[in-house]
């Protein structure tokens, strides 16, 4: 198998570039603004904005969500910036439905996340701001409503996932809240006391200002009403204090069916939530290995992501971190614990990058999970770092190793954004995963993936006794002596939503010889063979229920 796809990606080394950047083509040109593009006089102009692949209309073909931020000067009223949704034409084209959606809020916006809160079978949002977050069901007429817990007051909200925590079938959210950010009284870079990085004058935080409380709302809707209740304190989500926190990652990383929450957190140590199965949760980063770095520093922790990396069948994880430190890679022991193989992996090399958004993507479906990063200053200006910076494809080798294969992937890796939020998923059909990607003050870029490379399967799971996205289900399938693991969920990568589909490259074989699926309410369900080159859905206790053959 390694000798195939050897072979195939020097091939299309030789004829073309593995992925291509179609938003102009597409119809995305629009400009996501985040703060002034020369000048950050504060730390809520550097966080950039999240961005969605996810089907609203339930057509099968994967639509945009991208939020936008503002500028804290020089916006008329009238003109202010506001969110976008692009619905999928089928054709490579998107069209904004953004306005008659209902989803063109005007704000400072920062991230989002998908979920299914009244298992009505439409995909549901929530939009975290620096201001309010906002809740939208999806009326399943293209338009969408807002139902925000009256609850939730001013914060800046930041990474959030929805997950089931108490497996009840109906999904809870938790959100990232990173800072209590007041702007009349937090110095700027050209006034008294400004705070400096290596000698140079910049903007201020996070650290010396105050850092925010995480939340978790348990869902306890009834039919025809939305409702969300405040759990944070009496499920443990309030224990470890205030922390900048940003993104969000949903895994079941001791294997025990119920979902843990991971939280990377800027500047301070990050946190893993470990699920007690009664409703609590106990904080475990520093014991699991999940905290610090190596060498036990605290690290500006920005994106996160998980998969099964060294196919063992246990959930890994990766996290991006501030420029001079590298990225963490944990693999997990399945003990409960991470050992951290950043330098054996090979993901030792760059220190000068500044990652945000990351993901496990198995690119050239080859069954082995890649990993791909975006990266980008938050000083524009500054003489130590680039404000824009190139991204970083990570070609796994299945023997725990990675090879930096950036330029071979082409301009659209190489391009210089000073990139925020990533999210994957295929929105042409055709078998292979996209990438989306959003920048500080510039249009979306969208990957499309050009490489002929491995067959693959993508699974889509359809809920009945647990939630209706399969939020927190768990599939397997059987490739020879190989397992492969993929695991439904919310939020992730920073501040964005990736497609709930789970796609898996099969390199040579022609078909998965067996595939489980645990469902997170504790069912287990075997199917037969499934043949490659297919979109099938699995409902949950009815199996096998509709497949679509990949577009060609």
């Amino acid at each position: 198998m390694r000798v195939f796809f050897l072979a195939a990606l020097a091939a299309s080394a030789a004829t073309g570039p593995f992925f291509v950047d179609e938003a102009l083509r597409g119809g995305l040109k629009d400009i996501f603004i985040c703060g002034d593009e020369n000048q950050k006089n504060y730390i809520v102009e550097t966080l950039g904005t999240g961005v969605a692949f996810l089907d609203f209309d339930n057509d099968g073909l994967l639509d945009i969500f991208a939020v936008t931020a503002s500028k804290l000067k020089g916006v008329a009223p009238g003109t202010e910036p506001v969110n976008h949704l692009y619905r999928n034409k089928g054709n490579g084209t998107f069209e904004d439905v953004g306005k008659k959606s209902g989803l063109a809020k005007a704000g400072w916006g920062q991230g989002v996340c998908a979920g299914d809160i009244d298992n009505d079978g439409f995909v549901d949002l929530y939009v975290t701001y620096w201001g309010k977050d906002v809740m939208y069901r999806n009326r399943g007429d293209g338009t969408f409503e807002e139902v925000t817990p009256p609850e939730i007051g001013i914060r800046w909200g930041t990474g959030c996932a929805f997950v089931d925590y108490d497996r009840d079938g109906k999904l809870d959210l938790m959100v990232a809240n990173y800072l209590d950010f007041d702007l009349k009284n937090t110095p700027r870079p050209d006034g008294p006391n400004p705070c400096h990085w290596k000698n140079e004058k910049v903007m201020c935080g996070p650290q010396g200002l105050k850092p925010g409380l995480n939340r978790l709302w348990r869902n306890e809707s009834t039919p025809g009403k939305i409702r969300f209740v405040d759990v944070s304190k009496r499920a443990g989500i309030e224990t470890p204090g205030p922390r900048f926190g940003l993104s969000v990652t949903t895994l079941d990383y001791d294997r025990d069916g119920w979902p843990d929450i991971y939280v990377a957190v800027d500047s301070q140590a990050s946190l893993l939530y470990h699920n007690k199965h009664d409703g609590t949760f106990e904080e475990v980063a520093l014991e699991s290995g999940v905290a610090l770095s190596e060498d036990g520093r605290e690290q500006a922790g920005m994106g996160t992501a998980v998969s099964d990396y060294d196919g063992d069948g246990w959930p890994d994880l990766v996290k991006t971190n501030f420029i001079d430190d590298l990225p963490n890679l944990y693999r997990n022991n399945r003990d409960g614990s991470f050992s951290e193989s950043t330098v054996q992996s090979g993901l030792g090399k760059y220190t000068q990058f500044m990652g945000w958004g990351v993901a496990f993507v198995d690119y050239d479906n080859d069954g082995w999970p890649d990993i791909f990063m975006v990266n980008g200053h938050v000083y524009p200006g500054v003489k130590s770092g680039e404000y824009r910076q190139r991204r970083i494809l990570y070609r796994n080798n299945g023997a725990g190793k990675f090879s930096d294969m950036s330029v071979e992937a082409g301009a659209a890796v190489m391009e210089k954004t000073s990139a925020r939020g990533l999210a994957v998923g295929d929105y042409d059909n055709d078998g292979r995963p996209d990438m989306l990607i959003s920048s500080m003050n510039e249009r979306l870029n969208l990957l499309r993936n050009n490489l002929t490379a491995g067959k693959s399967i993508t699974l889509k799971l359809v809920g009945q006794k647990s939630n209706r996205s399969a939020i927190g289900a768990v599939a397997r399938l059987t490739i020879g002596k190989r397992t492969l693991t993929g695991e439904v969920r919310s939020g992730s990568t920073f501040m964005s939503q990736s497609d709930f589909r789970l796609q898996f490259g099969l390199g040579t074989a022609t078909e998965a010889e067996a595939v489980e699926v645990q469902w997170l309410g504790g069912a287990l369900e075997k199917l037969g063979p499934l043949p490659s080159g297919q979109i099938v859905t699995i409902t949950e206790g009815r199996g096998v229920t509709s497949n679509m053959p990949y577009v060609k």
